[in-house]
């Protein structure tokens, strides 16, 4: 597959499995997985891959936890994710990427410190992000999806934040989110051509180690308490905003 050695093919797999466990364990934690894999794998390949095993994942996340999806939070991020989509695609051809992925950069990790800063108060002085800023931040997961096929998920934290969500219903409705953005982009790549035999073998080749990962992801997410679990997000936006940095 794309002539990959046996340290590359290994990498690969830990990367699949690590991202995975994130996202078995936090529900949007794979996000991080697409630029590790990118320096080993040509994009044109690895888009419709990662959109297979995006689908993939959210379905069986969803098919599980769907008791746990808050619809009233999931149908309001419908129109504004679209509304970003259409912005993306402008942006997308006027921008250059790498500035757009730096300032996106900053503006994660700015939301992450905030974050961790929110989830070291006392519970009883937890401060949630004020509801008018959840249509910003779904126009805003529309937009980085359109731009970069990635990195949306970002936005899904202070989407949901907005709507003050236990962590059950947190990973729940992320994974329907993400399930919906993955089939409207997946059938996109698929009127384009994208999805190659060899994308499909490569999808066959990394579904054992997804699954693995979601596996063990999900049985760290169960003993983590609400305040170690909204840290650990934390740390993961830190994570994905100092990659894209290095891009």
């Amino acid at each position: 597959m794309t002539g990959l050695s046996a340290y590359e093919l290994a990498y690969c797999a830990g990367v699949i499995f690590f991202a995975y466990g994130l996202r078995g364990s936090t529900g949007f934690g794979a996000v991080i997985g697409m630029p590790l894999l990118a320096l080993v794998l040509p994009l044109k390949v690895l888009v419709p891959v990662w959109t297979l095993l995006g689908f993939a994942s959210s379905a069986a996340i969803v098919a599980r936890d769907h008791k746990h999806v808050a619809r009233a939070a999931f149908i309001s991020f419908i129109p504004w994710c679209t509304l970003g989509i259409a912005i993306g695609l402008y942006f997308f051809t006027q921008l250059d990427s790498r500035l757009l992925a730096q300032g996106l950069g900053t503006l994660v990790i700015a939301y992450a410190a905030f974050a961790m800063w929110n989830a070291l108060r006392p519970r009883t002085r937890t401060v949630r992000l004020p509801r008018f800023t959840g249509p910003l931040a779904g126009t805003l997961a529309g937009t980085v999806g359109a731009m970069f096929g990635t990195m949306g998920t970002l936005f899904f934290v202070p989407f949901l934040d907005a709507h003050a969500l236990n962590k059950d219903q947190f990973r729940g409705t992320i994974s329907a989110m993400l399930l919906l953005l993955s089939t409207v982009r997946g059938i996109g790549y698929y009127a384009a051509g994208e999805f190659t035999p060899e994308s499909w073998l490569m999808f066959g080749a990394a579904f054992p180690a997804m699954l693995a990962g979601i596996y063990v992801g999900d049985r760290i997410h169960l003993q983590l308490s609400e305040t170690t679990f909204r840290r650990f997000v934390c740390a993961t936006l830190l994570l994905c905003g100092a990659i894209l940095w290095l891009k």
